[in-house]
């Protein structure tokens, strides 16, 4: 490593797959598009699934460089599904809607485009130039910056060169629909007979009145933002989580804000208690005073033993507020994402999305591992239901063997149950702690994201139908048929015995590997399951490691975190910006005689051995 600028790197020149997808484009006024039609503008492919955290980080981190480079840069949103519900062609539609998707999208059930462009992870981010060659690749979170220095280059090369085509680009707008709430996310009951619902979509917070339909008032603007103030002036960025505070007030996860907010009933206040505004990125502090230390899209929080919890979804974790101080840390997890019990600091979640306090339990919903989870009060994590990130389905029956589909709310029962909001199975499910047993309440619910009891009812979010729905809670449960699902994504076949994995990384153009303040790169190697790997699993700096995979084991999942720091590279610039690449891959591999003996994982830049 060196001081210097890096010398500017020739692009390689590989020829862009066609885009194909059996559901179609969205946003583009029912046309239908192919790469010639946008010859001449720079065209980012964004490989993303609406159950992924990172992917709608990935959505927020695009939308400066989307207005800026609006007669330039076509942005298409390729969705690509690991859960059976999100190759629907319906929900896709709502995803887009739910989360202000403002580009056309590419609707790819069955990952044709995907396995065209070779992709292995959400999100992956592909660059193709004016001239319909790819020019870059990135997974993960963090590139933004890199995109823009990329795309500035690229259109003033293709100015000079007349391949340059600047205007209108194919997004169309889809009409607004009329409904009191739009794709809500999660509910209370108020001491006052009222319901308080979080109206993701719409930016707002709508008290309804007890049946649920009428509108008692709005908090905040219904402008996307961050701002305190009034209920008229706030401005919130797809709120979810609520929970009544233990002075009266309710508290808000402002998710895309990444930021705690406190609401005051009375007057329709609104201030802020936590986050910075800005996402929490590795290396960053992770307890100390809660407006000075960064969060990552809180989803839930819950009362629970005198604290404040947060469900972190951004890094897999939760935290905790304590008023008493104002301060916020860490309470479990490691960021890692994947199931694994034990002590908190220990336990593995991916998106703990909901939550709901008992008195000897926090209950949380893991969505990425379609899992209910459970907090003892000694901060040990254990798991009720779920195996892992890639089994899910509707299966009922013993806790060991039942399955659900990413759900994103629990409600805790009278009789010492849980509801279970089932989003993808679009199912109320509950779990017996006392029988081991799964059951279904209600089938035929759309996405449902929350519950909330009321007396011997039960009312649902229904996130996809824009409402609140009310049930009587059945004595018996539902009959459905058991379903098994594995992710669709197709194992990468490897050989037995040794494997070279190679995190491939390019510091953008002007910038370098920065290493002031410790290692610039950093790599974590694990496997499901664990006899998988022989040797090579642990932390290390280098990007490139030899694994050694046991011949014994026919398949799995190899586990891979990737994280790289590069700075401005000019010496003259005391205070150089910096920036953090980051990126989790969980690889399903199939040991075959004849496989791969070599697993590359594109962070940023290009494979060199597939130019």
């Amino acid at each position: 490593m060196t001081d210097a600028s890096p010398a500017p790197r020739t692009r390689a020149r590989v020829r862009a797959p066609q885009l194909t997808g059996k559901g179609g484009w969205l946003n583009t006024g029912e046309k239908q598009y192919t790469l010639a039609d946008l010859r001449g503008r720079i065209v980012i492919l964004d490989f993303w699934t609406f159950c992924c955290i990172n992917c709608l980080h990935v959505l927020d981190e695009l939308r400066e460089l989307e207005e800026k480079h609006r007669d330039t840069v076509v942005i298409i949103g390729v969705h690509s599904p690991k859960f059976v519900h999100e190759a629907e062609h319906q929900a896709v539609v709502d995803a887009v809607e739910r989360y202000g998707v403002e580009h056309p999208v590419l609707d790819d059930p069955e990952l044709a485009t995907w396995k065209q462009y070779a992709v292995r992870a959400w999100p992956t981010l592909v660059v193709i130039d004016p001239e319909g060659y790819v020019v870059a690749q990135h997974a993960g979170e963090g590139h933004a910056h890199a995109i823009e220095r990329l795309v500035t280059e690229l259109e003033a090369e293709h100015a000079a060169k007349g391949t340059l085509r600047r205007g209108d680009g194919p997004y169309v707008p889809p009409e607004p629909e009329p409904t009191v709430l739009r794709f809500p996310g999660k509910a209370i009951a108020l001491p006052g007979g009222t319901f308080l619902v979080s109206d993701t979509t719409r930016h707002q917070l709508v008290e309804l009145a007890g049946d649920g339909e009428s509108v008692v008032r709005r908090i905040g603007s219904g402008a996307r933002g961050l701002g305190d103030g009034t209920a008229d002036s706030a401005a919130f960025n797809e709120p979810q989580g609520l929970t009544l505070a233990e002075d009266g007030s309710v508290l808000v996860a402002d998710t895309v804000n990444h930021v705690l907010r406190r609401l005051d009933l009375a007057t329709g206040a609104v201030t802020t208690l936590a986050g910075t505004g800005r996402q929490w990125m590795q290396g960053e502090a992770t307890s100390g005073p809660a407006r000075e230390v960064s969060l990552s899209s809180p989803w839930d929080v819950a009362q629970w033993q005198g604290k404040v919890w947060i469900a972190m979804a951004g890094v897999h974790q939760l935290w905790v507020y304590d008023p008493a101080d104002d301060t916020v840390s860490v309470t479990a997890g490691t960021t890692n994402e994947g199931l694994v019990d034990g002590p908190g600091p220990e336990a593995w979640f991916a998106q703990p999305s909901g939550l709901a306090a008992t008195a000897d339990r926090l209950w949380l919903a893991d969505s990425e591992t379609s899992a209910l989870r459970w907090v003892d009060l000694d901060g040990g994590v254990h798991t009720a239901v779920g195996t892992g990130l890639f089994d899910f389905g509707h299966r009922d029956g013993a806790a060991e063997q039942a399955l659900l589909q990413h759900p994103l709310g629990v409600t805790a029962l009278p009789d010492g149950s849980v509801a279970v909001s089932d989003t993808y199975n679009h199912a109320l499910r509950r779990y017996d702690p006392s029988t081991g047993q799964v059951t279904t309440l209600a089938t035929d619910l759309r996405e449902p994201s929350d519950a909330v009891l009321v007396g011997d009812e039960i009312v649902v979010v229904e996130s996809a139908r824009h409402r609140l729905t009310r049930l009587r809670l059945p004595e018996e449960a539902v009959r459905v048929e058991s379903v098994a699902h594995r992710t669709q994504r197709a194992a990468t076949e490897v050989a037995p015995g040794e494997l070279r994995l190679e995190v491939v990384f390019q510091a953008p153009a002007g910038q370098k590997l920065d290493a002031r303040y410790g290692p610039s790169t950093r790599l974590l190697v694990s496997a499901t399951p664990p006899e998988l790997l022989v040797a090579g699993e642990g932390a290390g700096t280098d990007l490139n490691r030899t694994l050694a995979l046991n011949p014994a084991v026919a398949e799995g999942v190899l586990h891979v975190s990737a994280m790289a720091a590069s700075c401005d590279a000019d010496p003259a610039n005391e205070y150089p910006a910096c920036h953090v690449h980051q990126q989790d891959w969980g690889v399903p591999v199939r040991l075959t005689e004849g496989g791969a003996d070599r697993l590359p994982l594109v962070l940023a830049g290009m494979d060199d051995q597939d130019a």
